[in-house]
């Protein structure tokens, strides 16, 4: 167990058997009574946030946060299955835990998975991805003296600007952080 003054940003702790990163901290002194932690949690799980007091004497469990290498494998309604690349276990996850990166990631492809206790909590796509395009309007010629832009689908599903040089069947490099066109392949 560790107590209050082990807390700090990023630390991953467990309470009643739901997993939770501190997100912000505040040391509180106030002029009468006891001194206290003031945190935002964020459940690591539901991706909920809340707001919880420590004090003086408060216990938690502080957990070691792994990361691994897995590959996506497939999605079968609300389940994604991904394989670890060292021994080949799978892991399934809701689609609910890794909403936000479901806009780039594609069958096959490699990112870093976040455990804790053997659970998996969420992953983190590479910094750039490369994507084909599959559906965009074609270029009109004497339109790129502007540097415009147009919408096209990716083979995601998602809908990204590019060049106006860009078409049908090219291959973009995107980069995850942003959501951005960074280069055509």
């Amino acid at each position: 167990m560790s107590s209050v003054s082990d807390l700090r940003k990023g630390l991953i702790i467990k309470i009643e058997s739901s997993i939770y990163e501190v997100t912000d901290y505040l040391h509180v002194n106030p002029g009468k009574g006891q001194v206290f932690v003031r945190t935002s949690l964020k459940d690591l799980e539901t991706g909920a946030t809340i707001k919880k007091n420590f004090k003086k004497g408060d216990n938690f469990e502080m957990l070691r946060l792994d990361e691994k290498r897995v590959q996506f494998l497939y999605k079968d309604g609300n389940n994604y299955y991904f394989m670890d690349l060292d021994n080949y276990q799978q892991y399934i996850i809701d689609k609910s835990r890794i909403e936000d990166a479901l806009t780039f990631l594609k069958e096959s492809m490699e990112v870093e998975f976040r455990i804790a206790e053997g659970r998996p909590l969420g992953l983190t796509l590479p910094n750039f991805v490369t994507l084909k395009v599959i559906s965009t309007e074609p270029g009109i010629k004497g339109n790129t003296a502007q540097g415009g832009t147009k919408p096209a689908t990716l083979e995601t599903g998602t809908t990204i600007k590019v060049p106006l040089f860009i078409e049908e069947g090219d291959e973009v490099v995107i980069d995850t952080r942003t959501g951005k066109y960074s280069e055509r392949k």
